[in-house]
């Protein structure tokens, strides 16, 4: 076993204080119970058994603990490890996590006494209580506070998410994804670390790493279970496909990419194969248009943001998806999948765009946006029957 990093205590005797190497240790053995489904082992570690609980049903490759800090006030003491994790058959390296525990030593020995995200960390979805699972033929979906037939549920239109995600895009990725569904807007908040007031009105986020590092674990897609469940059955597999878009785009989606492309593209996937119209899926923006407030440019990454201007962030989207949608129309699909694989080949943002345009699409940035803009006036300006 590798000895622990170095650490910092309030003992006397730090240099020869054993403590940091024995709750190394002691964490050791509290991983190896988790992965062993040993609840007599893990509750030798201390700390209330709910921890355990809460874990029973995750199914686990790994789970590690590596000690970075450890302060000791005599008998008491409080350290924050690194906590490593796997899902075993999604993830493919560990997921990290810092992690404060309260430890206790008694008749010689350290005990943990409580467990909790370090400050400024994100929640686990285990942190709120019992995790529930439910495998799909291509999903996992992980709940807390859910009926098991409504977790089946999401499993059902995430496993018609992959085939519609595999059909549209021809890139290597696994092929599978995992769900998290917490019990409220307030709990998909605490996962993702930010306040909640910036994600009402989002039906879901996806998690991971943008680049194509190949070391990134598998995504998470985050579900806020407030907004999602008032959407209608074609709403909820759009929003399900969307973000596996997502996961299966992200090693070729960089630090090049305009959101307008990313998000885009993640809808136009989610509604291909729909009969969705333009002047249905795109309300907001059509309002717009009618009103004669044609956007003079594509979506600005700033547009993206959950500022709270709903109408604003809806315009956003749809001017993304119309413009990929548009690309597939008049380019043809395997153009824009060319396209978005070009701009995200690119290490910067700065001229990838633009170089794409040229180098796929025959195009300049000017030329697309005006044929973009009309584009927008021939399909928001039709009229459906009922106007």
């Amino acid at each position: 076993m590798l000895a622990p990093p170095a650490l910092t205590g309030c003992a006397a005797d730090d240099a020869a204080d054993a403590a940091p190497g024995d709750v190394q240790r002691l964490l050791e053995k509290r991983a190896e119970a988790v992965l062993e489904r040993d609840a007599r082992a893990y509750r030798a570690t201390g700390g209330p058994r709910a921890g355990y609980d809460n874990l029973r049903d995750v199914p686990l490759k790994s789970w590690t603990y590596r000690l970075k800090d450890f302060r000791r006030d005599g008998a008491r003491a409080t350290a924050t490890a690194d906590l490593g994790y796997r899902v075993a058959g999604y993830d493919r390296a560990p997921l990290t996590a810092e992690r404060t525990l309260s430890l206790q030593r008694r008749d010689g020995r350290w005990y943990v006494t409580a467990e909790r995200p370090a400050k400024k960390a994100a929640e686990q979805l285990w942190d709120q209580g019992r995790v529930d699972a439910v495998r799909g033929t291509h999903s996992l979906v992980l709940g807390v506070g859910r009926e098991r037939a409504d977790l089946r549920r999401y499993a059902e239109l995430a496993d018609r998410a992959v085939p519609a995600v595999r059909d549209a895009w021809s890139g290597p990725w696994p092929g599978k994804v995992v769900v998290l569904v917490p019990k409220s807007l307030a709990g998909m908040a605490d996962l993702l670390g930010a306040p909640a007031s910036g994600y009402q009105g989002i039906a879901a986020v996806t998690t991971g790493e943008a680049g194509g590092s190949g070391r990134a674990p598998a995504d998470r897609i985050v579900v806020n279970p407030e907004a999602y469940g008032v959407l209608g059955e074609l709403g909820k597999q759009v929003v399900l496909t969307h973000e596996t878009t997502h996961v299966a785009t992200r090693a070729v989606t960089s630090r090049a990419t305009p959101l307008w492309l990313s998000e885009g593209f993640a809808d136009w996937v989610g509604y291909r194969g729909t009969d969705r119209a333009p002047q249905q899926a795109a309300p907001e923006l059509r309002r717009a248009v009618l009103d004669g407030r044609l956007p003079a440019t594509l979506p600005e990454d700033e547009d993206f943001g959950f500022s709270g201007d709903a109408g604003g962030l809806a315009r956003a989207y749809e001017g993304a998806w119309l413009a990929c949608r548009m690309i597939a129309e008049e380019w043809g699909e395997e153009k824009l999948k060319r396209f978005y694989m070009a701009v995200g080949a690119h290490d910067r943002r700065a001229g990838a765009v633009e170089g794409a345009l040229r180098d796929v699409l025959d195009t300049t940035e000017e030329e697309f946006t005006a044929r973009w803009r009309q584009y927008l006036k021939d399909e928001l300006t039709h009229s459906l029957s009922g106007d």
